[in-house]
């Protein structure tokens, strides 16, 4: 699966696009109030995709199992220093609303946890490179 993200920015006007494999999406995210770049930072959206990240997993994960669930909740904390710093703190806590027994959901949480794609990246660390 390839996957990509495009951000094209000038005054008053900030166009997203996602993109997997063949499939584009357009994300509406609208400048900020000075005209220049988004009005949600990186931190903001690093966190939007590990919450995102656990809650489909969830879904899928619970599917493989047949467990029904009829509402997932994820939140994300972190924390970001000055310019340049890393985060840190990153932490997270999840509500699941299902029929199936607590002990089934607990398990499904934890091995989500374990597999979940985007925090295996971060956990595992990347190398990014700028392509000149």
């Amino acid at each position: 699966m390839k996957i990509s993200a495009s951000v094209n920015s000038s005054f008053n006007q900030h166009k997203i696009l996602v993109q997997t494999n063949e499939a584009v999406k357009e994300i509406n995210i609208s400048p900020k109030q000075s005209g220049f770049g988004s009005s949600v930072n990186g931190g903001e959206l690093l966190l939007l995709s590990l919450a995102t990240c656990f809650c489909n997993d969830i879904y899928r994960e619970a599917g493989k199992r047949n467990l029904n669930i009829s509402n997932v909740e994820v939140i994300f904390n972190g924390e970001f220093g000055g310019d340049g710093e890393p985060g840190s703190n990153f932490t997270y806590k999840t509500h699941i609303i299902s029929d199936a027994p607590a002990a089934a959901i607990a398990e499904l949480i934890k091995h989500t946890d374990s597999i979940a794609e985007i925090h295996n990246t971060i956990r595992k660390g990347l190398d990014i490179t700028l392509i000149t």
